[in-house]
């Protein structure tokens, strides 16, 4: 049979068509994978850590990124004007079916854009008093999530017997955090409680840390560090300044210790993540719905020591602690 010019212009036509079929029938697929969006305040280890927790978690819960979920990430390197440009694309233009904050001001830019789409907290202290939930029990609208929030009193418990000696603790935050002015109520509390003075130094940003941390350690017997992203953001910054002074640091996050913290009592970071993605996957599930979901909070924490710091700064580790710690370098 002969094929003329017809039949093979026929031919490619149909070629094409089933190709473009095929193509569309992708891109229609991908389209439909259930997406998360990610909105990170900035990069530093401790939220670095919790994003990579939420992949974990949501692998664990059988959502995989590129296989049957997408993931659209953002970091908005503490710049609030990228934080909101960020979320209104998550929130418009992504079109997510659920989005998650990483740190307060992130989940804030997002719950500035929707009213409806489900948001799960990443790491956000204290919820209520960040304006997030109605309630943290009960949170009454789209959001809901994990707290990032320290067993402080544990976390005094351990500096007074690291540091017997001490008379006074300055607290280091930043004025701009409003989930750090909850926690220094808090602090200051607990440190009182072990007869403590107690001596605030707040920052208006990252540029202040070093020469307020020259001051503190002409002034205190140690430093404490709430679960504030400024200064976590510019530990190394806080580590080298109170070193030439040898000032202890206790820091609420165990990522702080690895980087020149003497010690704390903190919550895995990783594992933070990993519950934050269980709870993601629950709501892409319809097990859960925000309103109804209380925020999880972790009820015990680590015992971290940075066996390097203590040596260089002299404080010898007691045993009953030590037994029971997570050494780090």
């Amino acid at each position: 049979m002969k094929i003329n010019r017809l039949h093979v212009a026929v031919l490619v036509i149909l070629v094409f068509l089933a190709g473009s079929f095929f193509v569309d029938a992708k891109q229609q697929t991908k389209a439909q994978l259930p997406t998360v969006g990610v909105l990170q305040f900035v990069s530093h280890p401790a939220l670095d850590q919790i994003y990579k927790g939420i992949q974990t978690g949501l692998k664990e819960s059988g959502y995989e990124d590129g296989k049957n979920m997408r993931i659209v990430f953002q970091n908005g390197q503490a710049d609030q004007s990228k934080l909101t440009t960020m979320s209104q694309q998550l929130v418009q233009e992504k079109k997510a079916d659920v989005l998650i904050g990483i740190a307060t001001p992130a989940a804030q830019a997002l719950a500035n854009q929707t009213t409806k789409t489900p948001i799960v907290l990443g790491a956000i202290t204290d919820p209520l008093s960040a304006g997030l939930v109605k309630s943290n029990e009960k949170p009454g609208g789209n959001i809901t999530g994990v707290s990032d929030k320290s067993p402080v009193d544990a976390q005094f418990d351990l500096a007074v017997s690291l540091l017997p000696k001490s008379k006074t603790v300055g607290i280091l935050y930043a004025s701009s955090e409003e989930n750090s002015k909850y926690q220094v109520a808090e602090a200051k509390k607990a440190a009182e409680a072990k007869k403590l003075s107690v001596k605030t130094y707040a920052v208006p940003s990252s540029n202040e840390i070093a020469q307020t941390v020259q001051v503190m350690a002409g002034e205190v017997d140690f430093i404490y560090i709430p679960t504030d992203n400024t200064i976590a953001n510019a530990m190394q910054t806080v580590v080298n300044e109170a070193d030439k002074a040898k000032t202890p640091i206790i820091p609420s996050v165990d990522t702080m210790v690895e980087q020149g913290g003497l010690a704390t009592v903190g919550i895995n970071q990783f594992e933070l993540g990993v519950q934050t993605g269980k709870m993601t996957a629950d709501i892409l599930e319809g097990r859960s719905k925000p309103a109804s979901t209380p925020i999880y909070t972790f009820k015990t924490g680590d015992i971290i020591i940075n066996q390097k710091q203590a040596k260089q700064l002299g404080i010898t580790i007691p045993e009953k602690i030590a037994s029971k710690a997570k050494i780090v370098e």
